[in-house]
């Protein structure tokens, strides 16, 4: 019997697609629960990663910094989501930007290779990856799109619709920055949607 965060993930997951109880139950030989304090870095830029992490509980975000310091939220990454940085993670190469647990969370977190080498064995997990690739090419076109053609009002209330509750969980200018936008605009857009 499977434990609540591997339920969970296997919940998540075969709502992707059909996959077998005993391919599940690899889940819990390569994916290891992992705790992550408010502020804790799941990965620092200029790292290689070599895990991938699927969140249980809490929440993290995604951000650049610029060579002044400046912080450029990329996204917010919540419950029964997949955690890494995708591209350097499969490069090889450094990563840009940094993941930092914005509350005390709970990860389940696999190497990377004993996932590839999981996914080699059984067609089920090359469904799953090509239905989480889907959704962050949908993810990252949607997200592009905003930021060139919305206004500030559009991209706050698709945030909302994005991530329902969020906006309660994480700081304003965390948000605000994720709209490229700045907290004093935020809290003027935030005031105008606002019934009375």
């Amino acid at each position: 019997m499977l434990s609540p965060p591997y339920l969970q993930l296997s919940y998540v997951l075969r709502t992707l697609v059909e996959i077998p109880e005993d391919e599940l139950a690899k889940l819990t030989q390569i994916f290891q629960p992992v705790s992550c304090k408010t502020g804790e870095f799941f990965i620092r830029a200029g790292e290689v990663p070599s895990k991938i992490g699927f969140v249980v509980a809490g929440i993290f975000r995604l951000y650049y910094v610029d060579a002044a310091g400046t912080e450029f939220t990329k996204s917010f990454c919540p419950e029964n989501h997949f955690l890494t940085a995708y591209s350097a993670l499969i490069l090889k190469q450094p990563a840009q930007f940094f993941i930092t647990a914005l509350e005390d969370s709970l990860l389940l977190v696999a190497d990377y290779s004993q996932y590839v080498q999981l996914c080699a064995e059984h067609p089920c997990w090359q469904a799953v990856n090509h239905k989480l690739v889907e959704a962050l090419f949908i993810k990252k076109e949607r997200r592009e799109a905003e930021l060139l053609l919305d206004d500030a009002t559009t991209r706050y209330q698709k945030f909302l619709q994005e991530y329902p509750n969020l906006e309660h969980r994480v700081k304003q200018y965390h948000i605000a920055s994720y709209l490229g936008i700045s907290p004093v605009s935020l809290s003027r857009i935030r005031k105008i949607l606002q019934p009375n």
